[in-house]
């Protein structure tokens, strides 16, 4: 596909999402601002109905437990997490017009640099392409100031102490992170256990110019599924190990080589291609999640981040990616393997412990040395500090007390001396019931601003110089249109009654009654409205109703008194727009 016919797709989704209610850039009339959008009446069902899919394939099916949190966080919590000091992306300015740009993304999109060469250049090294590529301000053609790292958080302060700094999230993980002690106690202190957080972040991004793609304020789905490492199986495996995921390895990527291969999960396992079961498993249901909101399986993949491009806390991690029409392939997901580092990092900034106990099904003996203390020789040698001399040499490492003494006739602890006369080191038996340690962590994390945006690219269709919004009828922003084949003769009034029986039902129904019946059906199925029902002179002297297919434009004839079942059914995917009714001559 051309350029231009890639400009005109995307262009055609925005301009449809504008003037149908969909979604559009926040406050218009003072100009706009960039990387806010406003999602209106068709939108924000839209994008609640994926949300609800997320909920349904993680919280309803697996009994993932669902937390809400605060937007904004007391700046220790991302001190101790390494997002202060990791969050930071390379920034120019303009000398002319001082706009200021990502200097990554210019060397990606004019100098054709990939995402894997730019995320290790130092700043220098990107001076150098820059200048190399002859790049200058896509706005004004100025050459640029050096680059400088920018803090891509929005920082403020809690309350009117300029001490006191706070930062607006820029993932919802860390909400869950701190709160691991009580929502442990809420699964009944068993392993494995997984939360989900679904709401708003803030990432002050220095130049988003990507529509939905990358915006300032957005919706974010982060899921920390905590796990034993010792017993790092996935129970759940088995329901998915056939199901093939399509991978972009590092390795390949390092090569330049655009090779991807399919694989299924059991085989991506066995191989070490993903090293975590439970990773393998999300993966897996992030590729259903895309599929059920209208992406085909081809237009997805898997792409494996490059040892430089993982984020701070990772061990392995993928992106999902979607190909775009403008865009080409852009990523919708994020599967980290986190290991213990948010845990281990919140418990040694906060000194509070984090560890979970595990009871051993047999108790373990073990011998083990122990240090007591001689209050008999400490108190002379150190009078009024032998007490908590004796406190902190029990408190020490036994084996290393002893190495000490044998190798050195002495050991310090903090400022004190202490000799082999002071102490008593004996050999004990003790029984081992458990142990306690820090979990593990895999992460899948959606971004919901861009499911909705791949939702609506993949829906869009022309059909006769029609645009017809094929969604899927699980997320569809409104069911069904009821309409009055004419303004007259008890047609408006049975239409209505029928609205407000549908409405009761449960289904999200809209009503409309302007213009002839072939213009609504194709405001309908621009709205992406999946069933019609017609009211007309056969429904007042039979009690049938004509239910138009969005896509096909197929009509079948039902009966009113069962329609509020047959729709229930149809919308649960339990039946097809056949088993509505009876099929009525093409026209």
């Amino acid at each position: 596909m051309d350029n231009e016919a890639k400009q005109d797709k995307f262009t055609a989704v925005n301009e449809l999402a504008r003037r149908r209610g969909f979604f559009w850039q926040s406050y218009e009339i003072y100009g706009g601002a960039g990387g806010f959008v406003t999602y209106g009446p068709l939108g924000a069902r839209l994008k609640q109905n994926i949300e609800a899919k997320l909920r349904e394939l993680f919280v309803t099916k697996l009994g993932i437990l669902e937390l809400e949190s605060a937007v904004i966080a007391p700046g220790k919590v991302f001190e101790a997490s390494g997002h202060v000091d990791h969050f930071k992306e390379p920034m120019v300015e303009c000398s002319q017009c001082h706009k200021r740009f990502r200097a990554d993304h210019l060397l990606e999109e004019y100098a054709k640099k990939s995402c894997v060469e730019t995320e290790k250049m130092s700043l220098d090294e990107i001076q150098q392409a820059l200048e190399k590529n002859g790049i200058t301000c896509p706005d004004c053609g100025g050459t640029f100031k050096p680059p400088q790292r920018f803090l891509t958080m929005f920082e403020t302060t809690i309350g009117p102490y300029s001490g006191a700094v706070g930062y607006g999230r820029p993932e919802a993980a860390q909400g869950i992170f701190v709160e691991f002690n009580r929502l442990y106690a809420v699964a009944r202190e068993k392993l494995p256990f997984g939360v989900i957080q679904i709401g708003h972040a803030l990432r002050n991004e220095i130049s988003p110019r990507q529509g939905l793609i990358r915006l300032r304020e957005f919706t974010i789905a982060d899921l920390e599924f905590f796990f034993d490492p010792e017993e790092p199986g996935c129970c759940l495996l088995k329901n998915v190990e056939n199901e093939t995921l399509r991978l972009y390895l590092a390795e390949e990527r390092l090569k330049c080589s655009e090779k991807t291969i399919d694989v299924t999960v059991k085989e991506a396992v066995a191989k070490q291609l993903i090293r975590s079961e439970w990773q393998a498993f999300f993966m897996a249901m992030a590729k259903k999640l895309l599929t059920e909101i209208g992406v085909p399986p081809e237009k997805q993949r898997f792409i494996e981040k490059t040892q430089w491009e993982k984020a701070h806390y990772a061990s392995q991690s993928f992106d999902q990616e979607v190909y775009v029409d403008r865009w080409g392939w852009i990523e919708v997901s994020g599967h980290a393997y986190r290991t213990d580092f948010d845990l281990s990092s919140h418990m040694k900034a906060s000194g509070v412990d984090m560890r979970v106990y595990k009871e051993y099904k047999t108790p373990v003996e073990k011998e083990e040395l122990v240090v007591k203390p001689i209050m008999a020789k400490l108190g002379p040698a150190f009078k009024k500090e032998a007490a908590k001399v004796a406190e902190l040499l029990q408190k020490a490492p036994a084996d290393e007390v002893a190495a000490s003494l044998e190798k050195q006739g002495f050991y310090m602890v903090e400022s004190y001396k202490i000799l082999p006369e002071h102490v008593d080191i004996t050999k004990q038996k003790t029984v081992v019931r458990g142990t306690r340690f820090i979990p593990h962590v895999v992460e899948p994390s959606f971004g919901c601003d861009r499911l909705f945006y791949v939702a609506l690219e993949y829906a869009y269709g022309v059909k006769d110089d029609r645009v017809v919004m094929s969604f899927p009828r699980s997320i569809a922003p409104m069911q069904v249109g009821v309409y009055p084949l004419v303004s007259k003769d008890g047609l408006v009034e049975k239409a209505r009654e029928v609205h407000r029986l549908l409405a009761n039902e449960g289904f999200m129904a809209e009503f409309d009654e302007t213009g002839s019946i072939g213009r609504r059906y194709a405001r309908a199925d621009e709205a992406g409205v999946p069933l019609g029902i017609t009211i007309d002179y056969d429904t007042l002297s039979d009690g049938t109703v004509t239910i138009r297919d969005r896509d096909s434009w197929r009509q079948v004839r039902s009966s009113l008194k069962d329609l509020p079942a047959l729709l229930h059914k149809y919308f649960q995917g339990k039946i097809n727009f056949e088993d509505l009714g009876t099929l009525l001559p093409s026209k």
